[in-house]
């Protein structure tokens, strides 16, 4: 057994296909192939079950396949601690975000990326439960999501400020004379939302719900990108977090704050508490909190 197998097992499971797999792992689809049954006869279990094409693991796969994260995990553990002891932090960063977050991660990237030259980031948008989820199994080191219903005896948090709304429009399309919106003046309007289920979607439908409104949403997606399209088509507005900077602008894109407008519940920055316990994630996760006690 070595440590290129467990690499193959584990971008199996994250590709779901063989010859992607391969692809990202710089080998040959066959090799891959070759290499994993390999691993199956020197553990004596089936791991991967096989038809024509990749059809996921067997029970005891998924068994194994926790353990080579553990595994990897904690090489990336040694090389970053080795690295650290030098002075240095290098490895990749693991990010997970929740659609529309409040908080821009851009500013903690910004913040590590000046700190320490040698790392590399990887940002991902995730639900809320995917980062959680992604954290628990070692997929993700930080997690920037919504702090309810976390349980802190396995996950640290630091709450960042609250989040704050805003009416997101295209001025070619609409115009407002007023510098805040009211709820009551939103459900007239055409509105494109994030899919019913997200976090924020569930804040928003909360505030029209309070007041007795019946939104008019026109439009519903699961990427952001599409939203603000679809806003920059004339399609629709879209209601988007409000920075902490202000209200931005953007080409012919505008950003109205909504009065009483905010999420259910707060976003931190969450990090697993379990072991094996990232350094890389340790160590930004200290300096984030010493930022936001500075800030």
């Amino acid at each position: 057994m070595d440590i290129k197998q467990l690499k193959f097992l584990v971008a199996l499971d994250e590709t779901r296909h063989f010859g992607q797999a391969a692809a990202r792992c710089h080998v040959t689809q066959p090799t891959l192939s070759m290499r994993l049954r390999q691993l199956e006869d020197e553990l004596g279990l089936e791991l991967v079950r096989r038809g024509q094409r990749f059809e996921g693991f067997s029970a005891e796969g998924e068994r194994i396949l926790a353990w080579a994260r553990s595994l990897l995990a904690a090489q990336d553990g040694l090389l970053a601690e080795a690295a650290a002891c030098r002075g240095h932090l290098v490895g990749t960063l693991r990010l997970g975000v929740v659609p529309l977050a409040s908080f821009d991660p851009m500013r903690l990237i910004s913040l590590f990326a000046e700190r320490h030259p040698g790392l590399r980031f990887q940002l991902h948008a995730l639900s809320s439960d995917q980062i959680l989820e992604g954290l628990v199994r070692n997929q993700l080191d930080l997690g920037l999501s919504y702090l309810d219903r976390l349980d802190r005896e396995h996950f640290a948090s630091l709450e960042l400020a609250e989040a704050r709304m805003g009416l997101l429009y295209d001025q070619r399309h609409f115009h407002f004379v007023s510098a805040s919106l009211r709820w009551e003046q939103l459900a007239n309007l055409p509105l494109g939302l994030l899919s019913t289920g997200m976090h924020f979607r569930q804040s928003i439908d909360h505030s029209f719900r309070a007041r007795g409104l019946s939104p008019q949403v026109r439009l519903e997606a699961d990427a952001v990108h599409h939203l603000t399209q679809a806003v920059s088509a004339g399609l629709c507005c879209s209601v988007m977090p409000l920075p902490a900077d202000g209200a931005p602008t953007d080409g012919h894109l505008r950003l109205l704050p909504i009065e009483d407008a905010h999420t259910l519940a707060p976003q931190g920055l969450i990090m697993r508490r379990s072991a094996p316990a990232s350094p890389l994630a340790q160590a930004c996760f200290e300096e984030a909190r010493e930022w936001l006690v500075d800030a």
